[in-house]
């Protein structure tokens, strides 16, 4: 009686299985051998039969993308470029070289000591950072303390700069060369014989940041032709003046008062207190006038004046600045670039002596053809040869540019030599940066690959493994 009750059962399903399910289309017909369909199944937008949640997308520009991921946390503004102009003067995990001596400035002008690699004091240190001496692409992070090579033409320089200090004579020179030749440290090295010798130094560490249009700028009133004054890069320029030099300042006084300045500055106030008078950036560029209007005065206790530049190629050139009539400025009707070019060309003079050295780059420079025809003709000049004549239909040479650098004088750096390439390696491997021993064959073949001497090349050919 058991089977068929069973088949009794399987022939009436309704009797066992609800009308509402069994009219539902996914279910399909007892002991049915096709595949459900699912053609006319009704479902939510994202919902799949049975109640699973798809992964949804997204319409962007046309294509359907999943969802970004974000993962991290995004940097602060300013971040990355802080990080990539970051400056690293020492290392404590190098070794401490035996018998390295502090530079004196009686050292800068001793031939002896050509050769040598001497560290730069800390007070000394300090000054050069509050100017902006060091970049970021060089090697100071991988030593103890922040030494430099003497070499011969740093003797050159720190006795030109010392023979215009006695005479009270002002010296314009260029600094030129290829690419890693080291003349930013060549520059250094000038700063750091001026700070020694307790000169003003004024320090214009990239020119570009006065001619690529990103300083603000305004017109100066009644300036024939227009000229334009550039306030927030003055105060932040006086404000490294400051800091660099309050030694020095503190000790000098006003020759002049000074009444249109934000803070009345009377006679016989410091000059410390006429630089601290440039709290806003709307009279930072009157304040910059008074304290170079100071340092001319001729006294006998002014010091001697250093003004210094890098990128000399930026201001040698028709600027991206616009002028109310939408026309083109040029880098020398910038009031700050008018200044040095002045000085640089000679027509105006520092009355108690000092020097005005501007320095080229390879690595980041615009094409100034003005500029490298004029260092190409004082070179032929100091080396008694005919100087090379301006191309007759040449194009894009700029007379002013060529006026500046009518009479100075040009140093042209190339690699070292052989006992100054041993001297630096030397130095190198007492610091344990360098791990093969320092003789004849690894000097010359070191001097070979990099250039014959070329600095760069060779810290790249030896260090650039080691570096972070």
């Amino acid at each position: 009686m058991s089977a068929p009750n069973s088949l009794r059962c399987l022939a009436r399903p309704s009797a066992i299985i609800p009308r509402s399910l069994t009219s539902a289309p996914w279910i399909a017909a007892p002991f049915s051998t096709s595949a459900p369909s699912l053609a006319k199944a009704e479902t939510r937008k994202g919902v799949m039969p049975g109640g699973h949640v798809r992964s949804g997308k997204k319409m962007q520009l046309g294509k359907f993308k999943k969802n970004a991921v974000r993962q991290g946390k995004s940097p602060l503004p300013g971040e990355r470029k802080a990080y990539r102009k970051r400056i690293q003067l020492s290392n404590s995990n190098a070794l401490p070289v035996p018998g390295l001596e502090d530079v004196r400035p009686a050292d800068m002008v001793d031939e002896n000591k050509i050769g040598r690699v001497m560290s730069i004091p800390g007070l000394v240190l300090d000054q050069l950072r509050d100017v902006e001496a060091f970049k970021p692409t060089q090697y100071w992070g991988m030593f103890r303390t922040p030494s430099t090579l003497l070499r011969a033409e740093t003797v050159d320089l720190a006795r030109r700069m010392q023979n215009a200090a006695d005479k009270k004579d002002m010296l314009r020179l260029v600094i030129s060369g290829e690419r890693l030749t080291g003349k930013s440290l060549l520059l250094l090295q000038s700063l750091t014989y001026a700070f020694m010798n307790d000169w003003v130094v004024i320090h214009i560490p990239e020119a570009q940041e006065l001619t690529t249009a990103c300083t603000e700028y305004a017109p100066i009133p009644e300036t024939d032709p227009m000229q334009y004054m550039q306030n927030n890069y003055c105060l932040r320029l006086l404000q490294g003046i400051r800091k660099a030099n309050e030694r020095v300042l503190s000790r000098l006084t006003c020759a002049h008062s000074h009444t249109d300045l934000p803070q009345n500055i009377p006679v016989n106030s410091t000059l410390l207190q006429l630089t601290n008078s440039a709290k806003e950036p709307e009279g930072a560029w009157l304040v910059f006038q008074a304290l170079w209007k100071e340092l001319m005065s001729q006294t006998a206790t002014r010091p001697p004046v250093l003004l210094a530049l890098d990128g000399l190629a930026h201001i040698m050139r028709v600027s991206d600045y616009m002028s109310p009539s939408f026309e083109p400025v040029h880098s020398q009707d910038l009031a700050l670039v008018r200044l040095f070019c002045d000085a640089l060309s000679g027509k105006s003079t520092l009355r108690n002596g000092g020097a005005i050295i501007g320095a080229t780059s390879r690595g980041n420079t615009p094409r100034s053809p003005s500029m490298e025809l004029s260092l190409t003709q004082r070179l032929a000049e100091q080396a008694g040869e005919e100087a090379p004549k301006h191309p007759p239909y040449a194009k894009g040479f700029d007379p002013r540019s060529e006026e500046a650098l009518k009479s100075v004088r040009v140093v042209d750096l190339k690699g070292i030599s052989k006992p100054e390439a041993r001297g630096l390696m030397e130095y190198w491997a007492a610091s344990g940066v360098f791990r093969a021993a320092c003789d004849e064959k690894t000097v010359t073949r070191s001097w070979t690959l990099g250039g014959h001497g070329v600095v760069g090349e060779m810290e790249r050919a030896s260090l650039q493994t080691l570096r972070p």
